[in-house]
C-alpha cells in the first residue's frame, strides 16, 4: 500500500498549523500562570496582613545568649595553619558558616 507523497502546499499548511499549535497552548500556559500567581499573590496579602498587625506590637526581646565555649581541635600530624585551612575548605564546601561547624580532630592520613 503506497501513499502518494504530500505536496509542498499540504506540507506547509501541516507545518503551519502545527506552529499556530504550539503558539497557542503557550499563550494559555502564560494566561494560566499569570492567574495563579495574581491568585497567590492576592492570598498572600491577606495572609500577611495580620501579621503585621501583631508584629505593630513587638513583645520585649529576650537578651541574647552568650556564645557557648568554643571546644579545642585535637591535632594529630597537622600544624593549625593547616587545620585552619582544612576547617575553611569544609566550611566554603558545605556552605555552613565556620561558627557553625564543630571539628572534633583532624588527623594527617
Amino acid at each position: 500500500m503506497v501513499h502518494d507523497p504530500i505536496s509542498v502546499l499540504d506540507a506547509l499548511m501541516i507545518a503551519l498549523s502545527g506552529i499556530v499549535i504550539v503558539f497557542l497552548m503557550l499563550a494559555l500556559l502564560w494566561g494560566v500562570i499569570a492567574v495563579i500567581s495574581r491568585v497567590m499573590g492576592v492570598l498572600e496579602k491577606h495572609t500577611a496582613h495580620p501579621a503585621s498587625v501583631s508584629a505593630a506590637a513587638p513583645a520585649a526581646a529576650a537578651p541574647a545568649a552568650a556564645p557557648a565555649p568554643v571546644p579545642q581541635v585535637k591535632l594529630e600530624g597537622v600544624s593549625e595553619v593547616e587545620a585552619a585551612c582544612v576547617m575553611a575548605i569544609v566550611s566554603h564546601e558545605t556552605g555552613i558558616p565556620l561558627d557553625q561547624l564543630v571539628f572534633k580532630s583532624i588527623k594527617a592520613v
